[in-house]
């Protein structure tokens, strides 16, 4: 695999990027803990699917080496109009996205705003599916306080990747954890975390997509991946999604937590082929 790595200047902010493979576009899109990035998230699943297509993986704004500010009074309105953004630097009127978690949230969150800059959506386990409607979950409460208090430190990350966001927690190995932490307390990010509670109530419903009339009326082909034991996003949220979009399907992963395509890469990369195709 070639991969090529460069930074955009993007609505005044930098984002790195890196590519690899021709074919239709595809944006990869990574989820908001700690210490995460582009590469980091889908490390098992770049170089597969780039034997079929153009795999673009960004590091979302506040996140690896692009530039640390975000709008926190609507986060997922600012990451959508910063891939938006990229999609216009890189010359690409449309593209399918592929969002975990926070990605996945920004990638939804731009469907809705703009559904002809997207050709097909795969969200796994979205954020802002129903939050409002209930208490947040363990992991998610893990997530939000991890600049809190004592501040971040190794343990509390070990602890989230090893009992939250993974089914079998012995499978992570030490170095991608000491990866991540590293990456979490840069002084940039521990200044002004990307990833942090509600700033107000007007915040937390914008956050919430089950209270977007635009979400009933969205005909974007998708494909709702959960992890049947997530502890970060409940996998209720997919039944949501899958009942109230048009043209959404579920696909629940049996024995399997928040990082579906990292747990079960194989499989994943294969629904991926199936469901994108070879057109963009």
């Amino acid at each position: 695999m070639t991969l090529s790595e460069k930074t955009y200047r993007v609505g005044g902010r930098d984002l790195f990027v890196a590519e690899a493979g021709d074919g239709p576009a595809v944006l990869l899109l990574h989820g908001g803990g700690p210490g995460a990035s582009g590469m980091s998230n889908y490390v098992r699943n770049i170089e597969p699917l780039s034997a079929h297509y153009r795999v673009i993986v960004p590091d979302l704004p506040g996140y690896g080496r692009s530039s640390k500010s975000l709008d926190h009074s609507d986060p997922f309105g600012d990451l959508a109009t910063a891939v938006r953004g990229l999609l216009d630097e890189l010359g690409l009127r449309s593209a399918h996205l592929v969002g975990n978690s926070y990605g996945g949230s920004a990638a939804l969150r731009l469907a809705l705003e703009t559904p002809d800059r997207v050709g097909r959506l795969v969200l796994m386990g979205p954020g802002g599916v129903g939050t409002t409607r209930s208490l947040p979950t363990p992991g998610l409460q893990k997530l939000l306080n991890y600049y809190r208090g004592d501040g971040p430190s190794k343990a509390k990350l070990e602890e989230f990747i090893r009992t939250y966001l993974v089914f079998d927690g012995g499978t992570v190995p030490e170095e991608a954890i000491e990866q991540r932490y590293q990456a979490s307390i840069d002084p940039e990010v521990v200044a002004d975390p990307p990833l942090r509670r509600p700033s107000s109530l007007k915040t937390l419903w914008r956050m919430d997509f089950t209270r977007d009339p635009r979400l009933s009326q969205l005909r974007t082909p998708t494909l709702a991946i959960w992890g049947a034991r997530d502890k970060v996003n409940r996998p209720a949220g997919g039944h949501t999604l899958a009942r109230t979009m048009p043209n959404c399907d579920l696909l629940l992963v049996a024995n399997t937590g928040h990082w579906v395509q990292w747990e079960r890469a194989e499989g994943f990369n294969a629904t991926l082929r199936t469901f994108l195709g070879t057109t963009a």
